[in-house]
C-alpha cells in the first residue's frame, strides 16, 4: 500500500493480496485521524460481507471469492472507547453483473483498490446501544 496526504485529504492505493480493512487502520493510526468518511473503488477477489438483522440484534456474513468489481465502498472512520473504528459497506459486482453487498467484514484486493479518506476536524466516539443492539456515534 502506497499514499499521500494532501491537506485533509488522503489518497491511497491498496495493492493486490492486502486486505482493505486492515490498511484503513494502518493509515488512520499513521496519520492520527480520529474522523474521517472513506470511499473507494478497485477489484477484489475474496471478501466478506454481513447484514443486520434487527429484530435478533446480530450480523449474518455472507463470503464471495471470485472475480468482482468494488462497485461501491464507502463508510466512516471514528473511535470507541478512544481506539480506531471503521464502519464501511461494500457493494461489488460479478461477471455476470449481479452485485452483492453489506456491511464490510474483509476483502482481499484482487489488482487494486483506489481509496480516498476526508479526513474531518474532530472526534466522534462510539457507544454500545442495548436497544439497537449496535455501536453508535455519541456526541
Amino acid at each position: 500500500m502506497e499514499y499521500r496526504r494532501f491537506q485533509n485529504t488522503v489518497v491511497a492505493r491498496i495493492d493486490k493480496n492486502e486486505e482493505i480493512l486492515e490498511q484503513v487502520k494502518v493509515i488512520a493510526g499513521k496519520e492520527r485521524i480520529h474522523l474521517a468518511s472513506v470511499e473507494a473503488l478497485g477489484a477484489v477477489g475474496e471478501f466478506t460481507v454481513g447484514v443486520f438483522k434487527t429484530e435478533e440484534k446480530k450480523y449474518y456474513s455472507n463470503h464471495f471469492a471470485g472475480n468482482y468489481e468494488i462497485v461501491s465502498l464507502h463508510g466512516t472512520i471514528s473511535t470507541m472507547d478512544g481506539a480506531f473504528y471503521s464502519h464501511l459497506h461494500m457493494s461489488a459486482g460479478d461477471m455476470d453483473g449481479q452485485v452483492v453487498g453489506g456491511h464490510l467484514n474483509r476483502a482481499i484486493v484482487s489488482a487494486t483498490c483506489e481509496m480516498v479518506i476526508q479526513v474531518i476536524d474532530g472526534q466522534v466516539d462510539r457507544k454500545y446501544s442495548e436497544e439497537i443492539g449496535l455501536n453508535l456515534f455519541e456526541f
